[in-house]
């Protein structure tokens, strides 16, 4: 039998050179469509039924998509990575089609950026590289990182391999997860119930999945609960943040800087207010992009579809 696989992730995407000989061995056709983040509803009903598998990116795998491929020749479907919040695992398991994502890929890689991003708002270097590029000297007193705080919002791979890294550079920790449970090397960090203790932080970290108990977990009464100048990292999923309420706590300096690397709405619109504060870092949901990551979490992709769709 002959398959076809759609392929909407753009990590993924962007290194499939790579992965073509895997598919080909098995003589299974793949499509891959430009996707700059994700495909629409639409596009996804009008593709998805001539497939019979996807690995899924960070698209709108909803209801009505997976209802429109089982229509056709939908058979089974994975979730690129570690973020499920896009895909209606329900929905999809109803319909009598094998889904799963690739748990456990990105601990380091999304850990290694956030850690980067917290020394960066710390030194402000971001900032100074822009400065000195228009022919400036800045030099901006920052903050060192020893003895600080972080508020960790998440403790699962991802907060734990940051953890580590903040407790070296000796940092206080404390951890937000009703999951927490500690492991060795990890003794040193605090746990606190969401959001008590806010105003002991220095820097809010948030590494954790985005679920419909915490969406606007950070909003304009957290953020009035954090002490004044607070930093804050976003690698986990933008709608954590209510970034009006952000915006404003920006503006009046409640909080003094972000690093976000995810948004609520994304490629962040041209005209947000956030692009109005320049000791503010952006990224472009690139956390886990590495070549090692991205090898890791296609080919276990690929495997795992496989392995559903039965071919050896």
């Amino acid at each position: 039998m002959s398959y076809r696989v759609l392929i909407t992730c753009p990590p993924m995407l962007g290194l499939i050179d790579e992965f073509r000989h895997l598919f080909a061995e098995k003589g299974v056709e793949i499509y891959c469509p430009p996707v700059k983040q994700t495909l629409s509803v639409e596009e996804l009903k009008s593709l998805l039924p001539q497939f019979d598998g996807w690995i899924i990116g960070d698209d709108p795998a909803n209801l009505e998509v997976f209802q429109a491929g089982r229509k056709g020749k939908l058979k089974a479907a994975v979730k690129w990575g570690v973020g499920v919040d896009n895909v209606d695992f329900n929905a999809a398991e109803s319909l009598g089609i094998p889904i799963t994502n690739t748990p456990r890929m990105f601990g380091a890689e999304v850990s290694d950026i956030a850690v980067g991003y917290v020394i960066a708002l710390a030194r402000e270097t971001f900032w100074i590289d822009r400065q000195v590029r228009e022919g400036k000297w800045v030099k901006p007193s920052g903050i060192s990182l020893g003895g600080k705080t972080v508020a960790l919002l998440g403790f699962g791979d991802i907060g734990k391999n940051t953890a580590k890294r903040l407790l070296a550079a000796d940092m206080r920790i404390i951890a937000y997860d009703p999951y927490f449970h500690t492991e060795e090397g990890l003794e040193a960090v605090e746990y606190s119930l969401w959001a008590d203790r806010l105003d002991e932080a220095d820097f809010i970290v948030l590494t954790c999945a985005l679920t419909l108990e915490n969406y606007h977990l950070l909003n304009a009464e957290t953020l009035s609960q954090s002490k004044k100048g607070v930093r804050i990292v976003n690698v986990a999923r933008g709608p954590l943040i209510d970034e009006t309420a952000l915006v404003n706590a920006l503006k009046s300096g409640q909080v003094h800087s972000v690093a976000l690397d995810v948004f609520e709405s994304e490629p962040l619109p041209r005209d947000s207010p956030l692009r109005g504060f320049e000791q503010c870092i952006f990224g472009s949901h690139n956390g886990s992009n590495t070549v090692d990551a991205v090898h890791r979490a296609s080919k276990k992709a690929i495997q795992l579809l496989f392995d559903f769709l039965g071919i050896d």
